[in-house]
């Protein structure tokens, strides 16, 4: 199966940050029991755990900004793709924006892809 990994990871990052802009419990459709989240270390596994954590973040408002999307088959044959987006994110009235990288693992499942591990880092500078 061949895979356009990079057209995939520019819809797949334009849909997850649109969505975790608006309405972050939406999500839940991208992640299954066996994907994991580390989200600034904190790791957490399955796609309830993770809504519960993206969902209790301590902002009311944010906005995702991407500066770079790179993408990479993950592993021969199997059409899972690997995603690293660098950005900017603006939270509730803050001004200034806080730099962040995030890495997905992509893996097809039916007709579409799904999470299955999820790397979110800000980058303190």
């Amino acid at each position: 199966m061949s895979v356009d990994f990079e057209s995939l990871a520019g819809e797949f990052t334009k849909f997850y940050y649109a969505q975790f802009d608006g309405d972050r419990a939406q999500l839940i459709n991208l992640y299954r029991d066996h994907s994991m989240l580390s989200f600034e270390g904190a790791q957490v596994q399955g796609a309830k755990a993770i809504i519960e954590k993206l969902v209790s973040l301590p902002f009311q408002k944010v906005a995702h900004r991407i500066s770079t999307l790179d993408a990479q088959p993950a592993s021969p044959g199997s059409g899972s793709v690997l995603v690293m987006v660098t950005g900017e994110l603006l939270v509730d009235e803050e001004q200034n924006p806080q730099r962040y990288s995030q890495v997905f693992q992509l893996m097809p499942d039916g007709g579409s892809y799904y999470v299955f591990n999820d790397i979110f880092r800000l980058n303190y500078s």
